[in-house]
């Protein structure tokens, strides 16, 4: 049996360089926040569901060398795994209350609903976000 793979700081510290690389044009395009603005809960979801597929995909899908039954796991899902998710939103989270983001695009917008406003958006540039964490993960 082979012994499972850990998980280590330099994987993480990868995955937050490629998340935020690919993530900050996203937060700071007035268009991202004004789709975000007519996006529906369903549409929140399914973004979500196509970021965790993208980065599972892009971890164990696409790299041969990678089995996410040898690798460190928390109630059998694998860290790595839960780490890129972690960073696609948090890179993009991060960058946007950095900048103050949700400030300047939803001031029309209610104080109870920028926060869904801004979950959306968050989703939004997620989707690049990973795609940059699984990238650079995978060629470090």
């Amino acid at each position: 049996m082979k012994e499972r793979r850990k998980h280590e700081l330099a994987d993480t510290a990868q995955q937050i360089v490629g998340g935020f690389l690919l993530s900050g044009p996203f937060v700071v395009t007035q268009e991202v926040w004004m789709l975000a603005q007519n996006m529906t809960m369903f549409h929140s979801l399914f973004l979500v569901s196509a970021i965790m597929a993208i980065g599972y995909g892009g971890l164990y899908g696409a790299d041969n060398d990678r089995n996410p039954r040898y690798e460190a796991a928390v109630a059998g899902v694998p860290v790595r795994f839960i780490s890129v998710i972690i960073v696609a939103f948090g890179s993009v989270g991060v960058l946007a209350f950095s900048i103050t983001a949700p400030d300047l695009f939803l001031t029309d917008v209610s104080r109870p609903e920028r926060h869904f406003v801004t979950f959306r958006a968050l989703s939004v540039g997620a989707v690049f976000s990973v795609v940059g964490a699984v990238t650079t993960d995978s060629l470090f």
